[in-house]
């Protein structure tokens, strides 16, 4: 009869792993971009996600847009993500944000992604900027689009207040999610 207790290499292999994540996170502010760097890469996001079918039409009525141009995630077993980007209000930037999440689960690997969160409601971005951390599926809900790669979105299904889009290079990214991730203001000049 074979034990089902995990061997002690399985054991070391989890808990190094599991201080790299600790260490990436923990790591993570002190790898901050400057403002002028967050803002040309938000540019270069915003210009991938134009691209996407119906993207200008979720611009065009956003009171708010909050773009994290690369956000990172690492896991094996446990996972952490972490991204830094801004928010513009009428095209110009007002402030600047981190993204972070950990998850626990199936997951191997590391993964680069875009995010934007749309405001289309003025008090839903009211309610954003004055929190101090702001958690989905805790402060407020995100709709997440993920209706998959290649297909166009419009604004005439979704009328949330508070609508997310997850993308890499081929356009939107399905069967992801933004739940648990925490927004935090950062102190940028």
């Amino acid at each position: 009869m074979t034990s089902m207790l995990p061997t002690p290499r399985l054991f070391v292999s989890a808990l190094l792993f599991t201080t790299l994540i600790a260490l990436f996170l923990a790591a993570a502010p002190a790898r901050a971009a400057s403002a002028a760097e967050i803002d040309r890469e938000v540019d270069r996001a915003l210009e991938a996600f134009r691209k996407i079918d119906g993207a200008n039409a979720f611009l065009g009525i956003a009171k708010g847009v909050l773009v994290f141009p690369k956000v990172y995630k690492v896991g094996i077993g446990v996972g952490g993500e972490y991204g830094e980007g801004a928010l513009r209000v009428g095209g110009k930037t007002v402030d600047y944000y981190s993204t972070a999440a950990a998850s626990i689960g199936f997951q191997l690997g590391a993964q680069a992604k875009s995010i934007v969160v749309i405001f289309t409601e003025e008090s839903a971005l009211m309610k954003f900027r004055q929190s101090e951390g702001w958690r989905v599926g805790v402060d407020g809900s995100v709709a997440l689009v993920d209706i998959g790669i290649g297909t166009a979105v419009d604004t005439t299904n979704i009328k949330d207040p508070v609508i997310g889009f997850i993308f890499g290079q081929k356009g939107l990214m399905y069967n992801l999610t933004l739940e648990g991730s925490k927004f935090t203001k950062l102190d940028k000049q």
